[in-house]
C-alpha cells in the first residue's frame, strides 16, 4: 500500500536567496503567469513530482495514457498521490462547465469550486507530519495566482511579493504576514517590493496609518 499522504515538490532543491529573474527583472517567482522564465522556475516544483509519477506508471508525457491517469489521481484516496500530482492533474483538465483550467474558472463556476475545495482534503488531513506550514503556504500562493481574477487585489499583491521568498524556503509566522499584509494595505507595496527577504518585508518601520489613494 501506498505511504499515505507522500510529500511534494522535495525533489528539487530550493534556491540559498530570492534573485532577480533573468527575464522580467523581479526577484523569480514574482512574475509568475505573466513571465515565462518566473513560471518554469516555479512550475518545476510540480513537474518534477509529476514526471516521477509518469515513469512509475511507464507512461510517457502527452500519450493518451497520461488522461487515464489524470482520472486515476482524481478517483484516488485524498493522499495517495503527493499533492503536486493532484494540483498538476488539475492543470491537465479543462472544466467542462466554463472550458478553464480546472478550479480556476469564474466564481459562478460550480464544477471548479467543487474541484478547488476538494484538493484540499490532502492538504489540511496531512499538516502537519506529511507537509510544512512553508509547502502549505507554497500552494496556497500558487493555486491562488492561477486563478487571480477570483481574489482581491490585495491578496493577489499579497502572494506575488511572497512567492520569491517561499520558493527558498524561508520560513515565514503568522505575525509577519499580518505586518505584511497591514503594510500593504498602509499603501507601501513600493517599499515592500524592493525588501531581499520576507523577514525584511515585515520588518518594515511603523509609519501612521494612511488611506490609499
Amino acid at each position: 500500500m501506498p505511504q499515505p499522504y507522500p510529500p511534494g515538490a522535495r525533489r528539487l532543491g530550493r534556491p540559498a536567496s530570492a534573485v532577480p529573474c533573468t527575464s522580467c527583472g523581479e526577484l523569480v517567482g514574482r512574475g509568475y503567469l505573466a513571465c515565462a522564465t518566473c513560471t518554469e522556475r516555479v512550475d518545476a516544483y510540480w513537474k518534477a513530482d509529476w514526471a516521477a509519477l509518469l515513469d512509475s506508471e511507464g507512461i510517457v508525457a502527452g500519450d493518451p495514457e497520461e488522461r487515464d491517469l489524470v482520472a486515476r489521481v482524481f478517483g484516488a484516496e485524498p493522499g495517495t498521490h503527493p499533492w503536486t500530482c493532484t494540483d498538476w492533474a488539475l492543470r491537465l483538465t479543462v472544466c467542462p462547465t466554463c472550458r478553464a483550467e480546472l478550479a480556476t474558472g469564474d466564481s459562478g463556476c460550480l464544477a471548479c469550486a467543487g474541484a478547488d475545495q476538494a484538493r484540499w482534503a490532502w492538504d489540511y488531513a496531512a499538516m502537519p507530519t506529511a507537509m510544512t506550514y512553508n509547502e502549505h503556504s507554497l500552494r496556497l500562493t500558487v493555486a491562488g495566482l492561477r486563478a487571480a481574477h477570483r481574489r482581491r487585489d490585495s491578496q493577489v499583491a499579497y502572494w506575488r511579493l511572497s512567492l520569491p521568498f517561499l520558493l527558498t524556503g524561508e520560513p515565514i509566522s503568522k505575525v509577519q504576514a499580518q505586518r505584511v499584509r497591514t503594510f500593504l494595505l498602509a499603501g507601501r507595496e513600493d517599499e515592500l517590493s524592493s525588501a531581499d527577504s520576507y523577514a525584511e518585508m515585515a520588518s518594515l518601520p511603523d509609519l501612521p496609518w494612511r488611506a490609499l489613494a
